[in-house]
């Protein structure tokens, strides 16, 4: 991915892919989804030598914000300048409010609750690394569900929005299987075939994948 640098990290009980995307020269990056696992994280980014320029988040679900106040501490501690948060969709809002009591339920006992230093909404820029991603709104697993996208480079960062063969749970109060469904054919199954996304648990895929086999927005749905 010219000289971009990617490592994920399956967190929490509910093996969520943590994101930690750095430049190979630079030696700067970001942490996308911190859900928990917070020293493992630190660890990790120690031992790649990176600094984290920022914390993103797609979601407000426990497994993908849980450890991003703590982890937040902890990099601005070291840092000249703090670390911010970046993201979600201020509709998560009340999710991000409700962290430490959800935490409580899963066992993530250091989750709390925290406001991101910035919202993030549809048509935002995020450079990473010297790479512009664009910030998409795609409800439906959540209200403020954001995806982001390198449209130049091929590769996206999708979270619980599509997965290889499935897409996200809708079976939450808030959720909309309707708005999930159309957030997929309108905005992420008009990238290209061999466009390659991270979703937030299992194995990555492209959207080529997805078009031929996916039950639920390819060919045959």
């Amino acid at each position: 991915m010219d000289h971009l640098k990617l490592a994920i990290e399956q967190v929490t009980p509910f093996r969520q892919n943590c994101a930690i995307i750095w430049s190979e020269f630079a030696k700067h990056g970001a942490i996308v989804d911190p859900g928990g696992d917070v020293d493992r994280l630190l660890e990790i980014i120690d031992g790649l030598g990176i600094k984290i320029d920022h914390i993103l988040l797609t979601h407000g679900h426990i497994d993908h914000a849980g450890g991003a106040a703590r982890l937040r501490d902890e990099l601005s501690a070291r840092a000249v300048e703090p670390v911010p948060i970046w993201g979600p969709d201020i509709r998560d809002r009340f999710l991000l409010q409700g962290l430490a009591e959800t935490g409580k339920g899963y066992g993530i006992m250091d989750a709390r609750a925290f406001e991101p230093d910035r919202w993030l909404v549809e048509g935002d820029h995020i450079v990473i690394a010297g790479h512009t991603f664009e910030v998409l709104h795609c409800p439906g697993h959540t209200p403020g569900h954001i995806v982001f996208v390198d449209r130049t480079m091929g590769f996206g960062i999708f979270g619980d929005v599509l997965f290889r063969g499935s897409v996200g749970r809708t079976d939450f109060p808030y959720c909309s299987s309707s708005d999930l469904l159309t957030s997929i054919r309108d905005k992420l199954m008009t990238l290209d075939d061999s466009f390659v996304f991270l979703c937030g648990h299992g194995a990555r895929s492209t959207i080529g994948e997805e078009r031929r086999n996916n039950p639920f927005v390819g060919k045959g749905a």
